[in-house]
């Protein structure tokens, strides 16, 4: 399997490209997973289902299965939270996993940029991402400060190449 990132800061846009980005990977014929993670606490199960009530009674690991899909749900009882590595290796293979998130891991990202929000570039500090993706307008000074290829909100075809010349094996 190979993997690569997309990294920003919250409400950067990050989630909209990835939603673009799958569908272009799968009809290049590639089998495409994602990792998202989550800043906060966070509930798949709703309370008073069965599934809900395994995990309250204590088990570690509750999986819920149908004919249409299946999900595993892993409680960390107090454990450190799992690295990227450790929770890819719980991924079925497939060619490719996209991470949304994980800013602050080695792995080759693309930046994910939108500067009204006023929170400082990424790249700056982070030699792995490899390009930056606009996801409003940049201005000629924005545009000429940056030492990376930028990608337009348009040109998901582009992004697409990028990433599957730079994903990392894992």
């Amino acid at each position: 399997m190979r993997i690569f990132g997309l990294a920003a800061w919250s409400g950067s846009g990050k989630t909209t490209l990835l939603v673009r980005l799958v569908p272009e990977l799968t009809a290049r014929g590639l089998k495409v997973s994602t990792v998202k993670h989550a800043h906060h606490d966070f509930d798949l199960d709703q309370r008073g289902k069965d599934s809900y009530r395994h995990r309250e009674a204590g088990a570690t690991e509750v999986l819920i299965a149908s004919g249409v899909r299946w999900a595993l749900q892993h409680e960390l009882r107090g454990a450190a939270e799992p690295s990227l590595e450790e929770l890819v290796a719980h991924m079925s293979p497939v060619d490719l996993v996209l991470v949304e998130g994980f800013k602050r891991h080695p792995h080759p990202k693309l930046e994910v940029l939108r500067p009204s929000l006023g929170k400082p570039p990424l790249h700056a500090e982070d030699p792995l991402i490899r390009a930056v993706y606009a996801s409003e307008p940049l201005s000629a000074a924005a545009r000429a400060a940056l030492a990376l290829p930028v990608f337009e909100e348009a040109d998901i075809a582009g992004v697409a190449d990028l990433v599957l010349a730079e994903a990392m094996a894992v």
